[in-house]
């Protein structure tokens, strides 16, 4: 009788345990179809994202697309150039992670080729195939970092830090103001992609700058009795003693004109330097002058000069359009903690006409005391966020018709100018009819990230492109998600300040929000 009771046993618990799995198994199978009784077209696949003919890294998460219009299954094959296969036959094109890093990574610097059928109202059509390129430069980069906000003008809407896993579709909270009710956290930056140096600030009642430095966070209150402002657009000096920051008075104003929403201006603004061992801040009289508005600034990779972007005052509201940026620079010593006494000019507004090429004599990138700035190519008149190549060969800008502040500029495009060859030129394969900007580079500076509003005219959302040897641009590509026209539809959030994170930044956000809260903070002092 016990063996009858506990065979009996044995066989209800492979029955409980085998049943479900068999059913799964059947859900499974008929959640898929083999393509039959196929009609081949001469067209390609329209898919989203638009990732056709675009270049991708090695480790990238799998490029998971969608078919346009109301198609019942989709059914991709992948096959490397130099060997390897993938499948995908669903709803959707969802490749297995590790799969997908395995052909990839076999096909570097080759090509892959996606073969397409569609089954729509009950017709299997299959596509003109087409190719996606995988580049010989490698990304070197654990990640992406980025804020994502929530619509809103007048108040501190719903926002946060994230952090992006780009070998899979992972995201991670760094701080949100969930945490900080009533809060904006902005500005995030690491020190060259490494978030052993890190800062964002946080605006509110208790406004600060929160400054990370090998894991140790403080609160800095910035707003001192010599400056105009609190700091804002951090740069990090590559040595990590040193921030870079403009003070800014910022405005906001609304258009009441068609396909113009919002225009933020600067009624002052001036340059200066956290010393993050002293927390003094460093100021200099030829960048707090009254005749000038500077912004933006920025350190060349070797730490030894500061761009910025920099603009006569004009009179509010009637003259914000007259507002132009120039690209201007000036020497810094890190052992002294000095500025240079000379302001160099290296592309001045306004402009020539649209779609010239400036080429500049090497001499006056090198000594502009000895040659006038030329003007920058484009029918805009207005320069903002230089962001230098860490190779030292490039700065990335973007420029637009006029102000200080790109982001609801439908012209605003990203540029290029070559340092060696002084030659600056509109990046042409990776610009769009709507807003281009917020960019930045990888440590290689063969690869760069930057926030685009060409999806929907709305939002802002994630490109990614590499540029080679000759500063030669590729097609960019929509930043990968898991069935990404549901995650982008109802995606109500905008990306931006993008920027690569060589690893995952570490940060105590509940203890970094109730110092927040509590309105703790330590004051800086000029110097």
């Amino acid at each position: 009788m016990k063996t009858n009771k506990y065979l009996y046993y044995f066989v209800s618990l492979v029955l409980y345990t085998l049943l479900p799995l068999w059913g799964l198994g059947g859900l499974l199978s008929s959640c898929s179809e083999t393509p039959s009784n196929v009609k081949n077209v001469d067209e390609l696949p329209a898919i989203y994202p638009d990732y056709i003919g675009v270049t991708i890294p090695v480790g990238i998460a799998p490029m998971d697309f969608d078919m346009e219009g109301d198609v019942e299954y989709l059914d991709v094959v992948v096959n490397g150039q130099k060997g390897g296969e993938v499948h995908s036959n669903g709803k959707i094109m969802d490749i297995d992670v590790d799969e997908w890093h395995q052909l990839v990574e076999q096909n570097k610097g080759s090509e892959l080729t996606f073969t397409v059928c569609a089954k729509v109202d009950g017709q299997w059509t299959q596509y003109k195939p087409f190719k996606m390129y995988v580049s010989n430069y490698s990304l070197d980069e654990w990640g992406l970092t980025y804020r994502r906000v929530a619509p809103g003008y007048e108040v501190f809407s719903e926002m946060g830090l994230y952090q992006r896993d780009l070998s899979n579709f992972e995201e991670y909270e760094i701080i949100s103001n969930t945490r900080t009710p009533g809060m904006c956290v902005n500005c995030h930056t690491s020190n060259r992609t490494n978030p052993s140096n890190f800062l964002f600030h946080a605006r509110g009642e208790n406004p600060v700058t929160v400054v990370q430095k090998d894991g140790k966070h403080q609160l800095l209150s910035t707003k001192t009795p010599e400056t105009i402002g609190l700091c804002v657009y951090p740069y990090w000096h590559p040595d990590g003693r040193y921030v870079a920051f403009s003070t800014n008075t910022t405005r906001q104003a609304f258009h009441i004109v068609k396909d113009e929403r919002i225009e933020v201006v600067d009624l002052e603004s001036d340059l200066q330097i956290l010393d993050t061992e002293t927390n003094e801040l460093i100021l200099a009289p030829q960048l707090k002058k009254a005749d000038a508005w500077e912004t933006y600034p920025a350190f060349s990779p070797d730490g030894k000069t500061l761009y910025f972007c920099s603009a006569q005052p004009q009179a509010f509201p009637q003259d914000y359009k007259k507002v132009k940026y120039s690209l201007c620079s000036v020497s810094f010593d890190a052992k002294t903690g000095k500025f240079g006494e000379q302001i160099d000019t290296l592309i001045k507004a306004p402009q020539p006409p649209k779609g010239a090429s400036i080429r500049v004599d090497e001499n006056e990138i090198t000594n502009r005391n000895q040659a006038p700035a030329r003007p920058l190519g484009g029918s805009g008149g207005s320069l903002s966020f230089p962001k230098p190549s860490y190779d030292g060969k490039y700065i990335m800008y973007t420029k637009f018709d006029y102000g200080c502040f790109p982001i609801w500029h439908k012209e605003a495009d990203l540029y290029l100018l070559d340092l060696k060859t002084g030659e600056s030129r509109p990046l042409t394969e990776v610009n769009c009819d709507d807003t281009d900007s917020y960019h930045n580079w990888n440590t290689n500076s063969h690869w760069f990230v930057f926030a685009s509003r060409r999806d929907d005219g709305l939002y802002t959302r994630l490109y990614l492109s590499s540029i080679d040897d000759k500063g030669k641009a590729t097609k960019p590509f929509l930043l990968p998600q898991k069935n990404p026209k549901h995650y982008y539809e109802r995606m109500m959030h905008s990306y931006n300040v993008p920027d690569f994170t060589s690893e995952k930044v570490e940060f105590d956000a509940r203890s970094a929000a109730n110092e927040m809260n509590a309105g703790k903070s330590v004051q800086v002092k000029a110097k």
